[in-house]
């Protein structure tokens, strides 16, 4: 994850450690959170998050789960004696 300050322009990337911009704002990244006086003068450049947006499912996948969404419910008639 990388931040950058407004106020400042100070560039933070999150590791495990805190880490604050030491301006007025007070931005402080804590692995994967941001917190400041004024979130919007924070600016998020990159987040794991984004990178990691990739699909579970691939194209047949969804296509079948499509497929499947639309199939009609039978009804099944018993012979009774």
């Amino acid at each position: 994850m990388l931040v950058r300050c407004k106020v400042c322009n100070t560039e933070i990337s999150s590791n495990n450690k805190t880490q604050c911009c030491g301006c007025s704002n007070r931005m402080v990244v804590h692995g994967e959170t941001v917190s400041a006086v004024d979130l919007s003068q924070v600016l998020l450049l990159e987040s794991e998050k984004t990178i990691k947006k990739a699909g579970v499912l691939s194209n047949h996948d969804l296509e079948y789960q499509e497929n499947r969404r639309k199939r009609k419910v039978r009804k099944l008639q018993f012979e009774e004696r």
